[in-house]
Order: C-alpha cells, then sequence, then structure tokens
C-alpha cells in the first residue's frame, strides 16, 4: 500500500458577511465563532487559522471586541492567523475593474496595519472569475490564487497557469473535490471519529492524488459556510497517524514554487458550468442592485475623485474613502449578486446608495469652490473624460438671451421647458397676512430666492420677485414693516424671473472646466447638422431610426449598415431563483403587443426623441403546480422612448414598465444586422470575447447569459450599457436579448429545473419578484465585426455626461474660461480612475485592444512615475513639456502618478 502523502490542513471558516440572513444577525455569529477560534489558538500554539481571504470579518469582529486588536495582531505576526489580501470576497463580475483595485488595496492595507497581508488571491466561492484577475493580483505582488468555481473541464491537476488578456500568467491552484470545504468532512465524529480519520485521510489521499501528478503535499480545506472547527483539532491532527499538519493558507503555499512552467495555461475568463455551479442567474436577480451600484461607482470614479483631484483645494479624502469602503463592502458576492433575504437586499442597497449620496457631496463640495468664479445664472461644465469633447449639459437659465461659453463663443441650445412666471396669485384678508408672510424662510418662497418685493396701498398688493439666487439685500422685517395696520383684502403674488430649461452643445477639454451664460450675441454658431423629428422618424445625420408599425425601429446609416426589428420586448416564465433562471416546462412567450402608438417629445434641432407606447397581457404569475404559467393575465404598459443628439453616433433607448407580474423575465431584443458566431463584453479592464454555448458538465444547465459592463457587441450591432447587464445572443447568432428584469420569489428552490443542487435555504423572497415602476437605459450602435475605439469612446461617453453646476458669484461677472485638467490618449486607451493619492494625482489605464499602444498623457505636471497597485513606485517616466508617453502591450492595466 502507498504511504498516504503529506495532507496539510487548512482550518477556516467561509464567512458569508450578509446572504440569508443580514449581517448583523451573522456577525453575532462570528464573534462567538471567533472569539472560542482566539481563545484555542492562544492557549495551544500548534493552531493555525485562515479568516477567509477577507479583512471584512476581521473589521467587523473588532467593532464588537476592539479590546482584542492586540491579540488578534500578535497571532497575524506569528503566521499563524492568515488574513487579507482582500477586504470583501467580491462578484468579480458586477462590480467595475475599479472596484477590484480598491477592494485589494483596502484589505492589503488594513491586513499590514494587524502585522501582514496574506499573499494569497483567495477566491474560493466566486461565482467565476474575471479575465484580468493574475494581472491585477500580480501587479499588486501577489503569485499565487486559489479558485474554485468556474475551472474549465480541460484541467486536470490542482495547478494551472491563468493567464490575463496581456499574458500575465499566475499560478492557479484548483480546489477540486469539494472547493473550499474538500476536507470539511474528514473530522466530522460519527461514533469513534479518532479511529475513524486514519481511514478518512486515506480516502482523502486517493481521491486527491489524481489533481497532483507531480505529488507535492496536499491541501485540504477544513470548513465551511459560517461554521468553527473541532475544538480538539490540534489533537486530531497530531494523533491521526499519518503525514498531517495544521497551516495557513498562506503557510501551504510558502512552499510552493510560483513558476508557472510546464503548467496547462488558461487564458481569460473562468466561466465554465464543468466542475461546479456558477449559479449566472444572479446577474439579473434584483436588476435595481446593479443599477444602484453602477450609478454609485461611476459617480464616484469618474466625477468625485477626478474633481476633487484636479480642481479642489481642501481634502475630501476621508468622504472619499467612506465612499469606497461602502462601495467595496456592498460588491460582495452575496450582496450584490441579489441572492440574499430580502432584509438583505434592502441594507445593501442603502449602502451603495450611501456611497451615491457621498460620490454626489463630494461633487457638490467641489463645485460649490468652482462656482463662486461663476457668474450668478451661469453655469460651471465639467467634463468626466480624459479627452476633449462636444457634449449636450442641460441647464436652468434666464430670459431667451442666446448662450455663450466663457471663452467668448456661441452655444447652440434647445428649449425643453420653460418655467412659470407666476407661482401664486391669490387674495388674503389682511389679517392672514402674517401667516403669508411666515411662508419666507430667510429669503426663500417658494424654493426661490426673494430678489425684490412691493406693496401697493393704493390697489392693495404684495408682490415677491423671486429668481433661482439672489444677490441684493432682503429683509422681511421690512415688509411686515410696510404692512402695519393693512386692512381689508390684499392680493399676493408671487413672480418668478423667465426661466427656461435648455440643453446646450458645449465643447469642454479634457478632464476640464468651461462656463456656459446667457447673454450673448445673435452671432453665427459652427455648421452642424440638426437632429430632426418628421412622421416617427429621428434622424441626426449619423443614424436614422423609423418606428415601425409593431413599436420596434429600422435604424440606417448613411454607409448603408442597417438594422430591423431593434427593441422587441419579449415576456417569459420564471420557476427558477436568485441563483438561476429556471423557465417552466409549459411556457408561454409574450412578444406582440396588443396596441401601439407613438408619442412626439421633442423635434430638434439637438434633441430629437419619441415615446413608443406599447401595451401588452403577461400571464400575472407562475403556477408552479402545472410547470406552466398562469391564465390569469395582467394589463402592462411598456413605453420605449427613442432619443437621438447632435452628434452622437448612437440611439438612446429607456424602457419603463410598471412590473405588476411575478415569476417571469422580461427581455429586450435586438435583431443583428449579420450573422454572429461570437459576443464581446466590456467590463473590468478588458473586451471579453465568448462564444454562443457554454461549457457544461456539472449539475447546472450551461445557458449561454453572460455579463457585460460598459458595452456588448455582436454582428455588427453594439449596445451601450449604465450598468452590469445580463445578456444572450439568440437564435443561431442572429439576435441579443438583454434582461430588463427577472422576478422570483425565492432565494433558492430545492427543485430547480436547470440546478441540481440546492443554492442556499428555501427562503421566500417576495421582494425578488421587483414588482413597481422599472427603468432600464441604454443605447445602440452601429459596430464592426469586433468594437473598435469608436465603440470604448462612445460607451465612455453615453456612461458619463458633461456635469453642471449652477455659479455663485457676482452677476454680471464675467464667466470662467475653459480649462484643460489632464488628456490622455491612445487608440483603444481607456482611463478607470483619477485620484489624489498621498500628494501626487494618479491615474490607471488600461488598453483595451489587441495591439501594442502608445498613451500619452499632457497636462500640467513636471513629475511622473509609473506604479503597482498599492502605489509603490516601478518606473520613473520621462517628462517634457508637461507630456509623458507610455507604451503598452495589448491589454495591460498601468498605474501612473503625476506631480504638479
Amino acid at each position: 500500500m502507498n504511504p498516504v502523502p503529506e495532507i496539510v490542513v487548512v482550518p477556516h471558516t467561509h464567512w458569508d458577511r450578509e446572504w440569508y440572513l443580514p449581517f448583523q444577525r451573522f456577525r453575532l455569529r462570528l464573534v462567538s465563532l471567533l472569539d472560542g477560534v482566539l481563545d484555542r489558538m492562544e492557549a495551544d500554539p500548534r493552531w493555525r487559522f485562515t479568516l477567509d481571504g477577507q479583512m471584512a470579518a476581521v473589521d467587523d469582529y473588532l467593532e464588537i471586541r476592539p479590546e482584542r486588536r492586540e491579540r488578534v495582531a500578535a497571532l497575524v505576526a506569528e503566521g499563524r492567523l492568515a488574513v487579507g489580501p482582500w477586504q470583501i470576497l467580491h462578484d468579480e463580475f458586477l462590480c467595475s475593474g475599479e472596484n477590484i483595485v480598491r477592494n485589494l488595496e483596502l484589505g492589503t492595507r488594513r491586513a499590514d496595519e494587524l502585522g501582514g497581508s496574506m499573499m494569497v488571491g483567495y477566491l474560493p466561492d466566486q461565482f467565476g472569475h474575471c479575465a484580468q484577475t493574475p494581472q491585477i493580483l500580480r501587479l499588486a505582488g501577489i503569485e499565487h490564487a486559489c479558485v474554485w468555481r468556474g475551472v474549465p473541464d480541460r484541467v486536470r491537476s490542482h495547478a494551472f497557469a491563468w493567464e490575463a488578456p496581456d499574458g500575465t500568467a499566475i499560478r492557479a491552484q484548483y480546489l477540486p473535490e469539494g472547493g473550499y470545504g474538500n476536507a470539511a468532512s474528514m473530522f466530522e465524529e460519527f461514533g469513534d471519529g479518532a479511529s475513524l480519520l486514519p481511514g478518512r485521510a486515506a480516502g482523502f489521499a486517493e481521491a486527491m492524488g489524481g489533481w497532483y501528478p507531480r505529488g507535492g503535499p496536499l491541501l485540504a480545506m477544513y470548513g465551511a459556510d459560517h461554521t468553527a472547527p473541532a475544538a480538539d483539532l490540534a489533537d486530531r491532527v497530531a494523533d491521526a497517524g499519518t503525514d498531517m499538519r495544521l497551516d495557513t493558507l498562506a503557510g501551504y503555499f510558502a512552499g510552493e514554487d510560483p513558476s508557472v512552467d510546464g503548467l496547462l495555461r488558461v487564458r481569460g475568463e473562468l466561466r465554465s458550468h464543468a466542475r461546479a455551479n456558477i449559479l449566472p442567474g444572479v446577474l439579473s436577480a434584483r436588476i435595481r442592485l446593479k443599477q444602484v451600484m453602477g450609478r454609485a461607482e461611476r459617480l464616484v470614479e469618474r466625477y468625485a475623485e477626478p474633481l476633487t483631484a484636479l480642481w479642489y483645494t481642501g481634502d475630501a479624502r476621508r468622504f472619499l474613502d467612506l465612499a469606497w469602503r461602502r462601495l467595496v463592502e456592498a460588491s460582495c458576492h452575496d450582496s450584490v449578486t441579489g441572492c440574499g433575504s430580502d432584509e438583505t437586499a434592502e441594507q445593501v442597497a442603502a449602502h451603495m446608495a450611501e456611497a451615491e449620496q457621498l460620490g454626489r457631496a463630494v461633487c457638490d463640495l467641489v463645485t460649490a469652490e468652482l462656482a463662486v468664479f461663476v457668474p450668478l445664472g451661469a453655469h460651471a461644465v465639467f467634463n468626466p473624460s480624459p479627452a476633449p469633447r462636444t457634449g449636450l449639459v442641460t441647464v436652468d437659465v434666464p430670459g431667451d438671451e442666446p448662450l455663450v461659453t466663457g471663452d467668448g463663443e456661441p452655444v447652440l441650445a434647445q428649449t425643453l421647458d420653460v418655467a412659470p412666471t407666476v407661482l401664486d396669485d391669490a387674495v388674503h384678508p389682511a389679517s392672514a397676512l402674517p401667516i403669508v408672510l411666515e411662508r419666507v424662510y430667510g429669503r426663500v418662497l417658494f424654493g426661490q430666492e426673494v430678489r425684490d418685493w412691493s406693496v401697493s396701498r393704493d390697489d392693495r398688493t404684495l408682490t415677491f420677485h423671486v429668481t433661482s439666487r439672489a444677490d441684493t439685500p432682503f429683509d422681511i422685517g421690512d415688509v411686515r414693516s410696510a404692512l402695519r395696520d393693512a386692512e381689508g383684502e390684499w392680493r399676493v403674488r408671487i413672480l418668478a424671473d423667465p426661466r427656461r430649461t435648455v440643453a446646450a452643445l458645449v465643447g469642454v477639454p479634457a478632464l476640464g472646466l468651461t462656463s456656459v451664460r446667457a447673454g450673448g450675441s445673435s452671432a453665427a454658431v459652427p455648421n452642424f447638422v440638426p437632429v430632426t423629428a418628421s412622421g416617427n422618424v429621428l434622424d441626426n445625420g449619423l443614424l436614422r431610426a423609423e418606428i415601425r408599425d409593431d413599436g420596434t425601429l429600422g435604424l440606417r446609416t448613411p454607409s448603408g449598415w442597417a438594422a430591423e426589428g431593434v427593441g422587441r420586448v419579449v415576456d417569459g416564465g420564471d420557476l427558477g431563483d436568485t441563483y438561476n433562471h429556471a423557465p417552466p416546462a409549459a411556457d408561454r412567450l409574450v412578444s406582440d403587443p396588443l396596441t401601439v402608438r407613438v408619442e412626439p417629445v421633442w423635434t430638434g434641432p439637438l434633441i430629437a426623441a419619441y415615446d413608443i407606447v406599447r401595451t401588452y397581457r403577461w400571464p400575472a404569475s407562475g403556477d408552479f403546480d402545472r410547470d406552466a404559467r398562469s391564465e390569469a393575465e395582467e394589463d402592462v404598459t411598456v413605453t420605449t422612448r427613442a432619443e437621438l443628439r447632435v452628434g452622437e453616433p448612437f440611439l438612446r433607448l429607456s424602457v419603463t414598465f410598471d412590473n405588476r407580474c411575478d415569476d417571469h423575465r422580461v427581455r429586450l431584443h435586438l435583431p443583428l444586422p449579420g450573422l454572429a458566431g461570437s459576443s464581446f463584453a466590456e467590463g473590468q479592464f478588458a473586451i471579453t470575447e465568448r462564444g454562443l454555448t457554454a461549457e457544461g458538465g456539472f449539475g447546472e444547465r450551461p445557458v449561454p447569459t453572460f455579463p457585460a459592463s460598459g458595452f456588448v457587441a455582436a454582428g455588427g450591432l453594439a449596445v451601450l450599457l449604465e450598468h452590469v447587464t445580463e445578456y444572450e445572443v439568440t437564435d443561431g447568432g442572429r439576435e441579443l436579448a438583454l434582461t430588463l428584469l427577472r422576478s422570483v420569489g425565492h432565494l433558492s428552490r430545492d427543485r430547480n429545473a436547470y440546478r441540481d443542487q440546492p443554492a442556499g435555504p428555501q427562503l421566500p423572497t417576495p421582494a425578488a419578484q421587483c414588482r413597481g415602476e422599472r427603468t432600464v437605459s441604454f443605447a445602440v450602435m452601429p459596430s464592426g465585426e469586433r468594437p473598435g475605439p469608436d465603440v470604448l469612446r462612445a460607451a465612455d461617453e453615453f456612461r458619463h455626461d458633461l456635469l453642471a453646476a449652477a455659479g455663485y458669484g457676482p452677476a454680471g461677472a464675467p464667466a470662467t474660461p475653459s480649462r484643460e485638467g489632464l488628456a490622455i490618449t491612445g487608440d483603444g486607451v481607456v482611463m478607470t480612475s483619477l485620484r489624489a493619492r498621498d500628494g501626487w494625482i494618479e491615474a490607471r489605464i488600461t488598453a483595451q485592444r489587441d495591439e501594442p499602444v502608445t498613451a500619452v498623457l499632457r497636462g500640467a505636471f513636471t513629475e511622473a512615475d509609473r506604479v503597482d497597485l498599492r502605489g509603490r513606485p516601478v518606473l520613473p517616466l520621462d517628462v517634457r513639456d508637461g507630456t509623458a508617453t507610455l507604451a503598452l502591450r495589448p491589454w495591460e492595466i498601468a498605474t501612473v502618478r503625476l506631480r504638479r
């Protein structure tokens, strides 16, 4: 009989911070678990423990037990307690790439504060892994990854070389035969546990032996969800009678060669169903969470941080740190996924909203400082893109005068709305006037500021003139004095200054500022092709959209590109759960509207739009007894706004409906101009090409639904996205389907037609039916066979509108001229982050293309370095006349710091 190889037992707990129970209820269990583990570790030096690769569990514990911090730090420093490198075990597809980097940055920093981070990319339970994870880990100085779900069938060894799109390869440890709990049953006590252990160890070694063709110690992960190791574990291991030892995960990898020579190479993302469930339905469960997450990330990443870094004289770092803490926590693989209880989902949404509020507050802080130099009635405008752009910004302006920039250039504008000038006109008895005057708070009346007032005793009239912001003196006491001894009935009028809401076409430098004000002349503006809306047709010279009788759209370009049937809404049944979509056996798809009408919204020349209003009759719920959809039905109105803007090569679409039904999935279908053999999805620093099928092999239906963040393209059509969206290329490559809504009523169903195993407890989640009004927005544009820089640029501009802030400076003062912040150029070069860090400005860029490219950074800086993801210098860059260049490999991620 062959001797049992050495078994390295790694005691751990997999800690879902919030899942089928909300955070605080799980934390109470965490505190109890760690109290016991730490006591045993201090009492017995043989003990080792790995705290799940995430610092959140440590922070959550120490918030309740702050007196134990030094004891925890001592165990970390000794190497007996492994913590980090992540702050949270995130879902890699449902957050931005920058969120992943900040997660790793925060986790390693917090772990280092306690004595040192575990330098292992431990990713034990994520529902698949994004393509750039190997490069992210390597750029942070991490040489080993440890994964379970998503590993393809061709991996037949415990170790393989996981390669990022740029060619960076990292040694990845696969966790076969049960994942992070592959040794969980080894120490279970049934009868005489001590006598059973040698046999169990031998069985474990036999099962694992085939995965270790080169020999070496076997990795035995002893732990499970929310469980503590046996109290006498150290004694059991010592008495096992076999070559077995306790260690941390970091200790195990300390003896492993990080070289990838001779290992099977697996390139890109890991989303195979071959060896474990990857639970793809989380992409579309509780879509509102994905929307809020995307909105909050954009606000912090592309507005608050760049504004602070380039244009703020103060320090907003603590607010931004708190925003990132909330975003990172919400990215947890049982949080943003929506696969928790209703209570958990509410708490996660609140954290995301708090991050968004912090981002917006920082934007307000910075723009308020800038607005001091912009006169009343004018607006400061910020460009969040690292290239100059001309785009539309919606602002309120006084009167009907033409607009100009701070440079004196004329600005095209289209009136979208005209505010009423008479806000109130009523007659009151004199005795009621003191109460009427209580409407004035300071100088604010009906949401505006009092600019002027008058009292006419001849006709007993009190008139207030209000405006958005006034700079004239005002004292309500003067009004009261003027009305002293008033008798009879008085007319009280509140009149607002004329005010229009306009869409203004403004050019703004890269990451820079300009201003817009009324008062220009009627000077000619540059030639432009206006947008028109006539006869159910939208046209801006770049794209023509015709609304068909069934409510779908036909799209054309002057070059001959065409797509028909765009925007078909299809409703189908879903008897699955938050983890897996599962249509009923007797499904009934509804795609034909009962009625269609078209309503004009704007007719140009800068924005033109129609509302396409379609009514449907959808089944009211699922019928689980018949494995079908209910006979009862609900009438549902779906409104699709189709909008073209001047100069934009894409059609904006926004779909709104009131969801009154349960147990169903609503998708938007877009027939493709050409037959697609694959799709291209942007997300997490890469564009990933995927086939039309998914690899199966385990007990889960390998449905080819995939995530996309910035855009998805297939068959000559690109769809620009506001948040992570689930998509599928259907009908043999002829059509693209986007999930608008998925309504289910259980966290997990024990019997799910698309999954053999339960994914969690069968817990009712009525809020996951997502009833109420839902709106999803995106844009459609022509694309080549493979999406190029034009799609990247369009996706960036679609997701990041120009930002305007009302001026507070003296009326009549000159408007602020245009100023450039930082320009970053290079075909396919994308900026994902710009922030102030340790006295520098730090920019993160990636080359999202298959060829090498040179990135050029231009701004008011004199010094530049390339740094790693932890901010440590790697390579000084040559700076000449405020310009630095950086050669990038295809798909390379680079971080550059600049000194102004």
